[in-house]
């Protein structure tokens, strides 16, 4: 099985209700970047890379397609064995951007799943469950409606709710945790997720002002030196997100214990293939993390629940997908979707999810 061509589509992706809002950014629409590699037996395996704009980190739409315009042309006649081998292929093409090959790892995994009649989950060590704990996250918002959403989101079933905040006063977003607390209670676990927008003092001050609230607090702070050093100040666990740049950052963190926690992104990681060597580091040390990304449709949803439920339940902190902030399902007859706070593993073989094209914006180019 050889990659004969590489298409590369975009999915326009408007934010359904209001804008989304966080601490650095505000985002009406998502630009997303679908790959589809065709082999020379007439499958195709599907990939999909969707920044949260540009400055949420340093990915962008363009950034993602001037990427594969390096790489798929490499790729193109290369026999497909293992997601490993093409890692090292398009590592020798491209050095870094690790959201770029993802989408290319994603599409050979579902590829390989397709070929041997198994789901991606079982390439990536075998699901553990059949369905996966979502969780929700609550934008920057006034209190009453932090609250209001969160207490509702619990009524449907999550067990695990996060808030945003940042970029206003440190009054205002204490306000939305003890309302939140108050809204929900040990119904279900509480994260607090600053998207790197507190400066270290900012941040213990928060943390004193909140410390009788249990919850998780996630990248408080921008760099992963101004993490360290919070270690010993703080009253509540913290988790690291966007400082989790590739592997070897999440065995810095763990040998160095600046976390308590992680908050995965399969793209920033590289991947399914690389993200799943990060989930058996916290393994290792028994730290619970999600499985998740910034954002995307179908294609990236499913990556991350196959890889999610793989991980051990005891330390799987929840899936968070965009299904109910979008408005398109790239294959409409098996969407992924949350139910009663979970998400079912896709069924079938490869990703479980089939992209139909003509949902889909337009194709951006053809590597052959």
């Amino acid at each position: 099985m050889k990659i004969q061509r590489v298409h590369v589509h975009q999915a326009l992706l408007p934010v359904l209700g209001d804008a989304y809002r966080m601490s650095h950014v505000t985002l009406e629409e998502l630009d997303s970047t679908l790959v589809e590699v065709v082999t020379d037996d007439g499958r195709s395996g599907w990939g999909e890379t969707c920044p949260l704009g540009p400055v949420y980190q340093p990915h962008h739409a363009l950034g993602a397609r001037a990427g594969l315009e390096q790489i798929a042309p490499g790729l193109v006649g290369t026999e497909i064995t293992s997601p490993r081998r093409l890692a090292q292929r398009m590592d020798a093409l491209l050095a870094g951007h690790g959201y770029v090959k993802a989408a290319l790892d994603i599409a050979v995994l579902d590829l390989l799943g397709q070929d041997l009649g198994v789901p991606v989950s079982t390439l990536l060590g075998g699901a553990l469950v059949d369905r996966v704990p979502a969780y929700y996250a609550v934008p920057v918002g006034p209190a009453e409606d932090s609250a209001r959403l969160a207490a509702q989101k619990v009524a449907e079933g999550y067990t695990r709710v996060q808030v945003k905040l940042g970029g206003r006063d440190l009054a205002q977003d204490v306000d939305v945790v003890r309302r939140t607390w108050e809204a929900v209670g040990h119904r279900a676990r509480l994260a607090v997720d600053a998207n790197r927008g507190m400066t270290v003092a900012h941040a213990v001050q928060f943390d004193r002002l909140t410390a009788d609230i249990p919850f998780v607090l996630e990248q408080p702070c921008n760099t992963l030196a101004e993490m360290a050093l919070l270690r010993g100040r703080l009253a509540h666990p913290v988790a690291l997100d966007e400082n989790t740049e590739d592997v070897d950052v999440v065995l810095r963190a763990i040998s160095d214990g600046l976390a308590d926690a992680f908050a995965f992104k399969v793209t920033r990681l590289g991947g399914p293939t690389r993200a799943a060597q990060a989930r058996d580091l916290c393994a290792l040390r028994s730290l619970p993390h999600t499985v998740d990304d910034a954002w995307g449709g179908s294609v990236i949803a499913a990556a991350c629940v196959h890889l999610a439920a793989t991980v051990e339940p005891r330390l799987l902190e929840g899936t968070w997908i965009a299904q109910d902030r979008v408005a398109t399902h790239y294959d409409p007859a098996h969407p992924v979707v949350v139910e009663d706070g979970h998400i079912a593993v896709p069924q079938g073989p490869g990703l479980g999810v089939a992209p139909d094209p003509a949902l889909l914006t337009r194709r951006l180019a053809t590597y052959a």
